[in-house]
């Protein structure tokens, strides 16, 4: 939920403060003047229904002006659980379809509503009286007014009526297993169905319901709707394979695969048989890094010229031993290059000229530090790894205009800000980083598989192969230079 703040801002407030009682005195002349009277009221409006409808009606004939906020599909706070149904597009059509509203804006973040009720004039606010009280602090700047409920009809029971549940099964129980299994239970509509790994007292170890174990990956794939593969990379080729052929959706921890042919391969099988097949990015699909990315692209920095991401980790031989060992596709890139080349091709694309690799190799044989130059006809993006090398992990996008910077951990965005030569023009972004990050990706995920979407756009079947194209050009040695 983004709070923007600036120099200018602050100025601005200062000012408006001042001259607020003769602002006030204008307003309310305005409005006896035109005899409009603003309302504004916010919801979900999840499954719309006929109580929603209700009180947009009762709403608008409090006024002559109904503004209406429908909350982001980042969370649904109301309910503590992740909306996999409407996106917030389809729940903003449903809304405007009733032909009781004359605006609707998006809620966004907490604190919006004293904003909106500033902002618009506001000289109601009005809401369920499920919310008796909870607002009486608005009647500092307007009218309060909680309507009733139609009784017998709720979103809630809507849900429940009509509900969906995909049934995951979990294959490799190692840490990101561990916090997936908290974190789906934080997404509407997800059951974990079973639960496997190759040492079965692993599995044992992440559930108190020991009936979820699985004495075989197949047993997992036929008691499941969909396959969460959290193994060791060199399995996730042959399992997705095995899940996708047996028709069931595949969530897949990245790097998907480490070569092109295969990405290709298991995307045309889930796209033949019309199944989700998706690579667990978290970053990808986290609020922040998403709303960053739609900021670059409508120009705020100009145009995009370089790119530079980091990422190490610096905890010791002895905590890295699967990431470490040859055996099992251990290295920096294996391990982490999916988030710094995430941003990279998401402004830049998948239609690079070449790319130089330089890494650093252990006597083993595996990168613990990698660097990575990719040419682009318009721009240069480099990235940075490191497994024992440590390395400021930030990511910074330069624009003709100003650039972007996010502090580390970037993968986990909860900040950023935009930076201009002149400095009054800063903006600096917050956003609260809930959980581990998970639940993002597990509800883009479950939102594909109930609403019939083939694939998201927030990581792309194109991107996520071309990913793989440059783990295969890394294990092929091609332009890979040892330091």
């Amino acid at each position: 939920m983004p709070i923007i703040t600036t120099r200018r801002a602050r100025v601005t407030i200062r000012c408006k403060t001042q001259q607020l009682s003769q602002d006030s005195a204008r307003r309310d002349l305005t409005k006896l003047l035109l005899g409009v009277k603003k309302v504004i009221t916010y919801g979900t409006y999840d499954l719309l229904h006929e109580g929603h409808i209700n009180l947009l009606r009762r709403a608008k004939a409090l006024g002559d002006y109904l503004i209406v906020g429908v909350t982001n599909d980042s969370f649904d706070r109301e309910r503590g659980k992740l909306n996999v149904r409407n996106n917030v597009l389809e729940r903003v059509e449903a809304v405007k379809a009733t032909g009781f509203v004359d605006q609707v804006i998006i809620e966004d973040y907490m604190g919006q509503k004293i904003d909106d009720i500033l902002k618009y004039d506001v000289d109601i606010f009005a809401i369920g009286s499920d919310w008796e009280g909870k607002f009486d602090y608005l009647k500092e700047y307007c009218e309060v007014v909680y309507l009733p409920r139609t009784e017998g009809v709720s979103s809630t029971m809507l849900r429940a009526e009509s509900e969906i549940i995909v049934n995951i099964g979990v294959v490799g129980c190692g840490r990101i297993a561990r916090r997936f299994i908290p974190e789906s239970a934080k997404v509407d509509a997800v059951r974990i169905s079973a639960i496997y790994d190759t040492v079965r007292s692993a599995a044992e170890s992440i559930t108190d319901d020991k009936s979820l174990v699985c004495d075989s990956f197949e047993e997992l794939v036929e008691r499941s709707d969909a396959v969460y593969i959290a193994t060791p990379h060199l399995a996730h080729y042959h399992q997705a394979k095995y899940a996708l052929e047996h028709n069931r959706h595949v969530l897949c921890e990245t790097p998907l695969v480490l070569r092109g042919k295969e990405a290709e391969e298991l995307y045309a099988i889930a796209q033949q048989r019309g199944l989700v097949l998706m690579e667990a990015n978290k970053t990808a699909y986290c609020p922040a890094f998403n709303h960053l990315m739609t900021l670059i692209k409508s120009g705020l920095i100009g145009d995009v010229v370089g790119i530079d991401a980091s990422e190490s980790k610096l905890w010791g031989e002895d905590k890295l031993k699967r990431e470490l060992d040859p055996n099992e596709a251990g290295g920096s890139l294996y391990e982490m290059g999916s988030y710094p080349m995430l941003p990279i091709i998401k402004l830049f694309g998948v239609d690079y000229r070449n790319i130089n690799i330089y890494s650093r190799m252990n006597q083993n044989g595996v990168d613990v530090y990698t660097r990575g130059i990719m040419r682009y006809d318009n721009g240069i993006a480099s990235f940075q790894l490191g497994l024992g090398v440590k390395t400021e992990g930030n990511l910074v996008i330069s624009g003709t205009q100003g650039y972007a910077y996010v502090q580390s951990p970037w993968w986990k965005t909860d900040y950023f800000e935009l930076r201009y030569e002149d400095q009054n023009l800063n903006k600096k972004y917050f956003y609260h980083w809930e959980g581990h990050g998970l639940r993002y990706e597990i509800q883009e995920f479950v939102s594909c598989i109930i609403n019939h979407r083939s694939h998201s756009s927030r990581l792309s079947p194109k991107e996520s192969i071309a990913m793989a194209y440059i783990m295969e050009q890394f294990s092929d040695r091609q332009n890979v230079f040892e330091i």
